[in-house]
């Protein structure tokens, strides 16, 4: 990826934290049910969280009792996730300044590393290097990401209507697609798998905006700032029900186990 530099993967989330812990979805219940029991996470596990923006993901983890460190290189972001209450049955995460490529972690000492929504802003053989080097042996790597259903009438407007005014917003979005294919062939893990789960997001006209301005690559210029409200506006008073719209997503699991010996492909 050797433009990633040029994309600005740390500075572009900067202005953006209390949006996108108050707008961005969460994952849904059956593919955290299925992390949890396919690497045997239990109270007192250690997760890393890499990438972990403002703890999203961590206090999903955190909330099962397992034992949260939150790896994020924007200090604004990490900030905001240590600011934020978890609830009082559940483990409090620590968040810590690092990067997926040097997380400053020792070795051998995870149960399992996630990167939720943050893998195709990685160096991914580098980062995948460095995952392989904190888990425990037999531990699992995780790639988690939130994706559009473009089958879903609503979704597919939504995400047509932002393309339309934001059109490098594909350059970000279309290589995720295949994002976790380097883990599903890097030959420092086995049992490497692909799921999809079901997601979506219910949203009134407020937090429809504050979804799409929580990207990353939305628009700050004033013009297509308006340019788009009013798009998204229009879009929300067409479709809404009771007030109501719903984003529909595939939420897609990437995982592998760790060999302890890696083999060659």
């Amino acid at each position: 990826m050797s433009t990633l530099p040029q994309q600005n993967p740390i500075g572009r989330f900067t202005g953006l934290a209390d949006c996108y812990a108050k707008n961005r979805p969460g994952y849904p219940a059956s593919a955290v049910d299925f992390i949890m029991q396919r690497c045997a996470l239990n109270f007192g596990s250690i997760l890393v969280d890499i990438g972990c923006g403002t703890g999203i993901s961590s206090r999903v983890f955190a909330e099962r009792g397992v034992r949260v460190i939150g790896i994020e290189p924007n200090s604004e972001m990490r900030e905001k996730a240590g600011a934020i209450a978890v609830p009082a049955h559940a483990s409090i995460p620590i968040y810590q300044d690092g990067r997926a490529e040097a997380t400053g972690l020792p070795s051998d000492f995870a149960n399992a590393v996630v990167a939720a929504q943050a893998f195709h802003w990685f160096l991914p053989e580098e980062a995948l290097r460095e995952f392989h080097r904190i888990l425990k042996p037999g531990a699992w790597a995780l790639l988690l990401w939130n994706e559009r259903d473009s089958v879903d009438r609503f979704t597919a407007m939504y995400g047509k209507a932002f393309c339309d005014i934001v059109p490098e917003a594909a350059a970000i979005e279309l290589p995720r697609a295949n994002g976790g294919y380097p883990l599903l062939t890097c030959p420092w893990f086995e049992n490497r798998q692909k799921l999809v789960f079901h997601n979506e997001q219910v949203l009134d006209e407020e937090g429809l905006l504050g979804r799409a301005f929580s990207a990353s690559y939305a628009p700050r210029d004033p013009p297509r700032v308006a340019t788009l409200t009013a798009a998204l506006r229009k879009l929300f008073a067409e479709n809404q029900k009771n007030g109501k719209v719903c984003l529909q997503y595939d939420t897609l699991l990437y995982l592998g186990r760790k060999l302890t010996i890696p083999q060659d492909e």
